[in-house]
């Protein structure tokens, strides 16, 4: 008897996919639902509300002054436009780095030497993200390594720890295997008879990378700055170890409103700042077909 049922259950989801594919997805749907897409409307929700001046408490009014005070005070523009430019800056900064390291690696070295350059691509996240960034912290120091080095060529000192330049090199290079690896694939799935074939057409290797490469490769590129610019954009420690006073992150004003000013309203406000930005960013790259690419 209970084979049989499982027999017409088993018939009956063979007969039916979607049902079948809906039940497979709905647990995960569910928590979908439940955790994420509620945490960012209670976000959504409590950016609307006040808090009083006088008890501190939050007052349950509908009001858009969180989101005016956001765009009337120049500081806080100033702090949104310097944490999507560094995101920018960085983004770049991996994609220079990341296609030509990718392409060597899938396309010029041996398969030993791809092996051994893979594992060095992962090794970084082996360790902690505090203990790079506070060794990085160490090299960029008035007294560190950099600084040593620079002198003992006689060229004097750099001073960048602790400012935006800082904050640019440490996010460059804590990002950069997210930019490596979306790369390195998309390029080992160009077929070589395309390379060959333009090759044989005349095209010298600029106008083979620009003409044929780079554009079968771009959704790698774009899948690759999704990871390195969104995880810049939402970072506040590193500002906080390595930036200066005046390299404040949109991460850094809403853990002082939550922790030391306790304006959740005012956080989340702010919070939803990163949110459309991400969320525009990534509508453009499924236009460009990144997520075909993850």
């Amino acid at each position: 008897m209970e084979q049989t049922a499982r027999t017409r259950v088993s018939a009956a989801l063979f007969r039916r996919p979607w049902l079948r594919d809906g039940l497979l997805l709905s647990a995960p749907g569910a928590w979908f639902v439940v955790i994420y897409l509620a945490a960012l409307f209670l976000l959504f929700l409590s950016a609307l509300w006040t808090v009083d001046s006088l008890s501190g408490k939050i007052v349950h009014s509908w009001t858009l002054s969180n989101f005016e005070t956001l765009i009337k005070t120049p500081a806080y523009r100033t702090i949104a436009l310097r944490t999507i430019g560094i995101a920018a800056a960085v983004t770049v900064t991996d994609i220079i780095l990341a296609v030509p390291f990718a392409f060597y690696a899938a396309r010029i070295a041996p398969k030993r030497l791809q092996a051994i350059l893979f594992v060095a691509v992962l090794l970084p996240l082996w360790s902690s993200y505090l203990v790079r960034v506070f060794a990085w912290r160490l090299i960029l120091a008035k007294d560190g390594i950099l600084n040593w080095f620079i002198a003992q060529l006689g060229l004097g000192s750099l001073n960048i720890g602790y400012s935006n330049w800082a904050m640019w090199i440490v996010f460059s290079y804590i990002w950069l295997p997210f930019m490596i690896l979306p790369v390195w694939a998309a390029i080992e799935r160009v077929p070589d008879s395309y390379l060959e074939a333009s090759a044989d057409l005349g095209a010298r290797g600029w106008r083979t990378f620009t003409g044929v490469l780079l554009p079968l490769i771009l959704p790698g590129i774009v899948a690759g700055s999704i990871f390195t610019f969104s995880l810049t954009l939402g970072d506040f420690i590193t500002p906080t170890l390595v930036g200066g006073a005046g390299s404040t992150f949109i991460g850094n004003v809403v853990y002082q409103e939550v922790g030391i000013a306790n304006n959740v309203p005012f956080a989340a406000a702010f919070a939803t700042v990163p949110l459309v930005v991400m969320g525009i960013y990534l509508l453009v790259a499924r236009r460009l077909g990144a997520f075909e690419a993850l």
